[in-house]
């Protein structure tokens, strides 16, 4: 297949089940084949597998393996995937995400300097390491690391650039397929938030500004992510966004992020009884009214941001 003027890739999403979440891939049906994205450990066995060969094609086919940000539900599965190709894809990564590639132990790191100091759970560190075991197949050196500009060859004129965007993760990136606008940006693009219903970022001022490029530069005629995010409304959005639709989530994540700026600008947090300590006054103006220790625990890893950026500490 030699992509031909207008003519439009196919992109197939690949639903694999963990507990509360469901993780999505995408098969890019390329020459040389993509998978964005690879769930847990299970999931290319359990699911990817299967759903291919109901598209007549073979998960041993498949020669990239690109990875929108290093969070175990979209890595987990990368080793496992890279075995069934015969050690033959390319795996791709953020540079600034590859430390959780390469070593379970970035992710127990990344709790412990993030949520941990909230949630108060004496067996957490604990928690994380089995978790890590359980759900990451093995650990990889990547074969392409980016930062953002590249351009990657999937054959037959098929190319997809990167674009750095950071925000959820330091080294969140999107793939773009080129010439129809196709983009990949795993969660990255949060809206309101997902299972937990509060949007998960790590870095507010750089999330902002990935939220702009992405609306006001890459312009998406597609938007691909990684769980179905909901709504302003409380409807969960999908995960194949038309050209609409992905303007809808781009400008409510905005406005989401304006909100969550505008109550942590003026609040200080403060040390209570409450599930939400230190930042229980935010959780009230926001109307927040989950479980913020449910894990990943987006709330307090989106205030801990605002926290540490608004210069505000809590001991």
């Amino acid at each position: 297949m030699t992509k031909q003027p207008g003519q439009t890739v196919p992109i197939h999403p690949l639903v694999s089940p963990w507990g509360r979440f469901g993780l999505y891939s995408f098969f890019i049906d390329a020459p040389e084949p993509a998978i964005v994205d690879t769930g847990v450990a299970s999931s290319p066995a359990d699911g990817m597998a299967s759903e291919l060969q109901k598209l007549g094609r073979r998960i041993e086919d498949v020669r990239w393996i690109l990875l929108t940000h290093g969070h175990i539900d979209h890595i987990g599965g990368a080793h496992a995937l890279w075995e069934m190709t015969g050690r033959r894809a390319k795996v791709v990564i953020s540079e600034k995400d590859a430390h959780m590639l390469r070593a379970r132990r970035g992710h127990v790191e990344e709790y412990r300097n993030g949520r941990a100091r909230y949630l108060g759970d004496p067996d957490g560190e604990a928690t994380q390491t089995a978790t890590a075991r359980h759900a990451i197949s093995g650990e990889l050196e990547p074969d392409v690391l980016v930062t953002g500009g590249e351009t990657l060859e999937l054959g037959g004129g098929v190319t997809m650039s990167v674009h750095s965007i950071p925000g959820h993760t330091a080294g969140s990136v999107a793939y773009v397929v080129d010439g129809q606008a196709s983009v990949f940006v795993g969660d990255a693009v949060q809206v309101c938030g997902a299972a937990n219903g509060f949007p998960g970022y790590a870095d507010p001022t750089a999330y902002r500004r990935s939220l702009e490029h992405l609306r006001d530069e890459v312009e998406p005629r597609h938007l691909y992510v990684g769980h179905p995010y909901r709504g302003a409304d409380g409807v969960p959005l999908g995960v194949e966004l038309d050209r609409d639709q992905a303007r809808t989530a781009l400008d409510e994540s905005l406005e989401m992020e304006a909100r969550i700026d505008a109550v942590t600008r003026h609040d200080r947090p403060q040390q209570t009884d409450s599930v939400y300590s230190p930042f229980a006054r935010a959780a009230e103006e926001l109307g927040y009214d989950r479980d913020p220790r449910l894990e990943p625990a987006p709330f307090f890893t989106t205030l801990h941001g605002y926290a540490e950026r608004n210069g505000h500490t809590h001991a």
